[in-house]
């Protein structure tokens, strides 16, 4: 059975990434034809399309009475998205962020986070949860629309296309239409098979739905997003790096949480685990985000580096946490009185930077008029 289930779970991975790519490039081309800015098709339609897997996955655990499993998806990739994709990314490249997204779309995501523990405080995040949240998104969706109409830049389109390629005319309306439909079933039946392996797997070695969500799911719904920022950071394409993860962790709690919610009978679950843990570590992911980001509006090796090491000792505690190691407490309390430290006097430090920079931007006036 357990190797039936890791079969399932590898299967339904692969399904779900190439789901993503074809859902991605053919609805991006067919949006294109229809006359729709190339920006706006970035920032809706393909931080959607990365976002997919997600939402199939916690939709159908969702449906099938597997609370803890959307949840933990959602939690994992936000954690993942931060930590891993941006630290990958800058370890790569050091990546410079724009300052629309320091002032706007991180404020964003990090008051959604703060706005998901809140709904979850009484152990359910409901239908009527759900509505606030899927109207968050497209409130967001019709406000990036606004945004966008200033864009005329014809490097934005230029990018896009080297990235998506040029829509053919000709047959365009057909091809794509093809991509979409081969695209979402692939992510149908890839997140069944993903969510079977992984409950098959829970069960198996008496590990919770939630750390599995967390964990395994988690990773691999975020390959989409992974793909997508190593690239562009490797292409140079920076803002796309930063703006993909962001924008990623804002469609998952508004989209996914939020439509999961309201198809799910009962709603979605919110166990003591998660209210006491992974949601104020996704919480705190997304706070220590924003003063980085604001110093000097970019993100450095160095703190690439750091990202990655957080991401790894949160994976390890949740490990060790929920085998039940021996090494636990140890663990626990070196992560309290030795990485807490760091991570606070890094803020420190990255916050007395960014007032620095800013500070010296005020005297110069270089930067006044951005």
């Amino acid at each position: 059975m357990t190797v039936t289930a890791v079969v399932f779970l590898i299967f339904g991975l692969i399904l779900l990434v190439g789901g993503a790519e074809f859902l991605v490039r053919g609805a991006s081309r067919l949006a294109l034809l229809v006359g729709i800015s190339p920006l706006v098709v970035g920032l809706t339609v393909v931080a959607f399309g990365t976002s997919a897997p997600e939402l199939a996955v916690s939709l159908v655990s969702s449906f099938n009475g597997g609370g803890d499993l959307a949840l933990g998806n959602v939690i994992g990739s936000n954690v993942f998205n931060i930590l891993v994709i941006l630290g990958l990314s800058a370890v790569i490249i050091p990546l410079v962020v724009a300052q629309q997204l320091v002032r706007f779309d991180v404020p964003v995501m990090i008051g959604i986070s703060f706005l998901l523990y809140f709904l979850g405080m009484d152990g359910v995040i409901g239908r009527w949860d759900g509505v606030l949240l899927a109207g968050g998104v497209i409130s967001y969706t019709l406000f990036l629309i606004y945004q966008s109409k200033k864009e005329r830049n014809p490097a934005v389109k230029a990018e896009y296309e080297e990235e998506f390629g040029e829509a053919d005319n000709s047959t365009g309306w057909v091809k794509n239409l093809i991509w979409i439909v081969v695209g979402m079933a692939g992510l149908v039946l890839g997140s069944k098979w993903l969510v079977d392996g992984a409950v098959s797997i829970a069960r198996a070695y008496n590990v919770s739905e939630l750390v599995i969500g967390v964990t395994i799911v988690a990773m691999g719904t975020s390959l989409p997003e992974v793909a997508t920022s190593v690239v562009a950071a490797v292409k140079g394409e920076r803002d796309i790096a930063v703006g993909n993860a962001v924008g990623s962790n804002i469609f998952n709690i508004l989209c996914v949480i939020g439509f999961s919610s309201i198809f799910a009978p009962g709603g979605i679950a919110v166990s003591d685990r998660a209210l006491a843990f992974d949601l104020p570590v996704m919480i705190a992911v997304a706070v220590i985000s924003l003063p980085i980001l604001f110093s000097y509006y970019r993100i450095t090796r160095g703190n690439g580096v750091i990202f990655l090491v957080y991401y790894f000792a949160y994976l390890f505690y949740t490990i060790l946490h929920s085998t039940g190691h021996a090494w636990f407490d140890t663990y626990k309390a070196a992560m309290l009185w030795l990485l807490l430290p760091v991570i606070v006097i890094s803020l420190i430090y990255e916050i007395g930077r960014g007032i620095r920079a800013k500070l010296d931007d005020n005297g110069t006036g270089e930067k006044e008029a951005s």
